[in-house]
């Protein structure tokens, strides 16, 4: 392996989890690359995992003495990193040995890259994509995430069918390499998400920058989708849809949400209706409390759009990115079931 490839920091926010976080270490410790440092931000964690962990070769601990949730914790590795790229890691993630290596070599080819995603796969089913990425974060024109191997909660195994590495939209905060000066320019994650959305949000303010965000295939990791919040939480529900709507907020030009936003607080209406006639009483509520939610921070929507560049700025090109139809419509009435079927 080449020497000349430079120093890493892998960042891990880490609350609770004991598991988790001696597994993703121990998977870690595997890794080779010429030198690299883990840094686990304490959220205030409580159940003795980060008093196990500060034994570790390469390992330093952040103390931040409360749970500044995910967006905040990793913003606080970053302010500590020292090199010149950061990986953001879930505590839940457990990569395989040169999983590194590629993403350094890919991101190195091209300054304009800012963000590279391995591909990310269940922990419990190896040859099926992971819920959080996939093999690669996209987006559609009304802001419903997706990704190449995932659409909504349908999961495809993985047969190669994304092994070419590929322009994305979003690079998965559950594992992925990050430039740290574009980050540093872009404006850091955004403190006010906590949790959830917060890495497509900084992936579209750097795509606002000029900078492009890749996939590569050749790398792997292993996710335990929910592992710290579960996907039935109401909590994650309510960040999901807030998040989801200040993301929109934030980005879009102002003809584009004068066009857009409407139509997505139409599809927003229709979720509630849908849910209450299935009885899923959470699901409605979430979707309600995070429009209230969103609704309640002018100020986060604001620095947003104060972003590295004019909201508007590529915006040609950005909109270009996304998926020009609704996945919405594409996965509940058209029944597609692939990104491969949407034309990735």
């Amino acid at each position: 392996m080449p020497a000349a490839l430079p120093d890493i920091s892998v960042i891990i926010p880490h609350w609770r989890g004991h598991g988790l976080l001696t597994g993703c270490l121990d998977a870690l410790e595997k890794t080779r690359y010429p030198s690299f440092q883990v840094i686990i931000v304490d959220n205030g964690c409580d159940d003795g995992s980060i008093q196990e962990a500060e034994g570790r070769r390469g390992t330093v601990i952040v103390r931040s003495g409360t749970n500044l949730g995910f967006a905040s914790g990793c913003n606080l590795g970053i302010r500590c990193a020292r090199t010149p790229y950061v990986v953001l890691l879930n505590n839940d993630a457990e990569p395989e040995p040169d999983w590194l290596a590629p993403l350094v070599t890919l991101a190195e080819s091209d300054p304009a890259i800012a963000a590279v995603q391995p591909k990310i796969l269940d922990f419990y089913r190896r040859d099926r994509f992971d819920y959080s990425g996939g093999a690669g974060g996209e987006i559609d024109i009304l802001g419903y995430p997706f990704a190449r191997g995932r659409l909504f909660g349908h999961l495809e195994e993985d047969h190669g069918q994304y092994d070419r590495s590929a322009p994305l939209f979003w690079a998965s905060g559950a594992a992925s390499l990050y430039r740290t000066a574009a980050v540093r320019e872009a404006g850091f994650l955004e403190d006010d998400f906590f949790a959830h959305m917060e890495e497509i949000d900084l992936c579209w303010r750097l795509q606002r920058a000029g900078y492009r965000i890749m996939s590569q295939p050749v790398s792997r990791v292993y996710h335990q989708s929910g592992g710290t919040l579960g996907s039935d939480s109401y909590r994650k529900m309510v960040l999901n849809h807030r998040n989801n709507l200040l993301m929109l907020l934030r980005n879009l030009s102002l003809p584009a949400l004068v066009l857009l936003f409407p139509v997505r607080l139409l599809f927003e209406a229709v979720t509630i209706v849908a849910s209450l006639v299935t009885l899923d009483f959470k699901r409605a509520a979430a979707v309600v409390s995070g429009f209230i939610g969103a609704c309640r921070m002018p100020k986060t929507i604001a620095r947003g759009r104060k972003g590295p560049a004019p909201a508007g700025c590529n915006e040609r090109v950005i909109l270009r990115r996304m998926y020009r139809g609704s996945i919405v419509v594409a996965c509940f009435f058209k029944r597609l079931r692939s990104a491969g079927q949407l034309g990735y």
